[in-house]
């Protein structure tokens, strides 16, 4: 069982930027397809980014693609999402994801069996 803590949410103005890690423990996380999620109050949860286990491809959702990025440091057993020019419509807890299997699908939070607790990012203009 991998266990996931997420970290790096806070409050930022409009433009800024920062980074999302995901500290993974139990199993080496390079098991691991890895994916962040993200949810407003009232809203779905919604896909944001997702990396393949060997780091070799990248899924992006289309509102964040050209200013987000999804990395991995298997060394570090850690996931990060940098995040930059945000928006208000950033705002909302972030979650990060972790599947064992080869399913693709990277979009789907159904594809994902492990999450982490989430970290609040807060837009604010």
């Amino acid at each position: 069982q991998v266990q996931l803590v997420e970290s790096g949410g806070g409050l930022v103005q409009v433009e800024g930027s920062l980074r999302l890690s995901c500290a993974a423990s139990g199993r080496a996380v390079s098991n691991y397809d890895m994916g962040w999620f993200r949810q407003a109050p009232g809203k779905e949860r919604e896909f944001v980014a997702a990396i393949s286990r060997g780091g070799g491809s990248t899924y992006y959702a289309a509102s964040v693609k050209g200013r987000f990025t999804i990395s991995r440091d298997n060394a570090k057993n850690t996931v990060y999402l940098q995040m930059n020019s945000l928006k208000p419509e950033d705002t909302a807890v972030y979650y990060c994801a972790a599947d064992r299997g080869y399913s693709g699908n990277y979009g789907y939070a159904w594809k994902y069996d492990h999450w982490g607790q989430g970290t609040q990012v807060t837009v604010s203009s």
